[in-house]
């Protein structure tokens, strides 16, 4: 059932999830509501709290029915929007809440106009365990050419960038970087104390190997914009 099961999944939950909540949004939601599901994650959004409310309470008795239930740690009820920065500051509440979802962090933010928009940066978790991940390959490959493991952190940051490039989280993807090649200097250094790198050494050999960051995905009204 390996690679299938992925599948099943997909298809169970469309049934015990997705066209229950579909139905709950036309027929019970007094706001507007919106789902978005990935395999066994998903995040809804509610226009009014109470639909939120009344959403969470009638989702665990159903998902009982199919001896399902929701990760505890993970599920909880949070403002966030456009309007949440002002009315947690009238409440004299402190920032919005955040909320990871597919490997991002989303936060309530402004663009550089001043108007509300969503920042996605890459999950922190995310982050130090493919760094602890690199550094464990750079210590196997230590004896490793050169170039051939600058060939393979190459394609690693261009997935990672692939992935994570998107608007906003150009600071977080500078500073993986340069963790990176610390960690590649790390590396050299304790493969011979002969010839050892220098820091001016190590910017020419990242410039070669590593390509810096840059956003690679538009905002997101930008990749849902239909010209008729």
């Amino acid at each position: 059932m390996g690679s299938i099961s992925p599948l099943l999944a997909n298809i169970y939950l469309n049934y015990a999830l997705d066209l229950w909540a579909d139905r709950w949004r036309r027929q019970q939601a007094r706001g507007n509501m919106i789902i978005v599901r990935y395999a066994d994650d998903f995040v809804v959004g509610f226009q009014r709290r109470s639909d939120g409310e009344r959403f969470l309470k009638e989702l665990r008795d159903r998902l009982r029915k199919f001896n399902l239930e929701l990760h505890e740690e993970k599920t909880r009820l949070i403002e966030f929007g456009r309007h949440a920065s002002e009315n947690r500051k009238k409440r004299g509440e402190g920032k919005p809440k955040t909320f990871d979802f597919l490997g991002f962090t989303h936060i309530c933010g402004k663009s550089r106009r001043k108007l509300f928009t969503v920042i996605r940066r890459p999950k922190r978790k995310r982050r130090h365990a493919k760094l602890k991940e690199i550094k464990e390959q750079l210590r196997r490959r230590r004896h490793d050419p050169l170039p051939e493991v600058g060939q393979w952190l190459q394609t690693v940051l261009r997935g990672w960038y692939g992935y994570f490039a998107v608007p906003y989280s150009y600071p977080v993807l500078l500073s993986f970087r340069r963790r990176v090649v610390e960690l590649w200097l790390h590396a050299l250094a304790r493969r011979s104390q002969k010839g050892r790198v220098t820091r001016s050494r190590m910017k020419g050999i990242a410039d070669r190997w590593l390509p810096p960051p840059r956003i690679l995905h538009p905002h997101p009204w930008k990749r849902l914009h239909v010209t008729t």
